[in-house]
């Protein structure tokens, strides 16, 4: 069993940060669970472009609001709390939240926990990164 808390994450290198986004990695590549989930903060006023070659993500917005463009149809989705999408076709993406919005997101295959969007908006297929054991509550 994997129990973890929030704040322990929030405090250690699992935390990635970038002047759009903020990602506490929850679970990871090495965790052994086939996903990796995280909570994540997009913040207000940003235009995310985000194109994940390299992975399926399954998002669930639990605070906030703005909107999500399929940039591969020019459909554009409101997002808000309770809303949730699927990356189901890597499909090229730009999200425009209006305030900041908290989510939770499933990765697959899992990342290893210190990646940041590419040129691509895209995260590596495979990163060997050391890094410490998550904390344990």
């Amino acid at each position: 069993m994997i129990v973890r808390k929030l704040q322990a994450i929030r405090k250690s290198d699992q935390n990635v940060r970038t002047d759009q986004w903020e990602s506490a990695r929850l679970l990871l590549k090495d965790d052994d669970m086939g996903f990796s989930f995280h909570v994540t903060t997009m913040y207000a006023g940003e235009e995310i472009h985000m194109h994940y070659q390299n992975h399926l993500e399954a998002v669930l917005v639990l605070k906030g609001t703005g909107t999500i463009e399929d940039l591969g149809t020019g459909v554009t989705h409101r997002l808000a709390s309770g809303v949730m999408y699927a990356l189901n076709a890597h499909d090229k993406h730009v999200v425009r939240p209006e305030t900041d919005i908290l989510t939770a997101c499933v990765f697959n295959p899992p990342v290893t926990g210190r990646e940041v969007h590419d040129e691509n908006g895209a995260y590596p297929a495979a990163v060997d990164m050391a890094r410490e054991p998550a904390p344990v509550s």
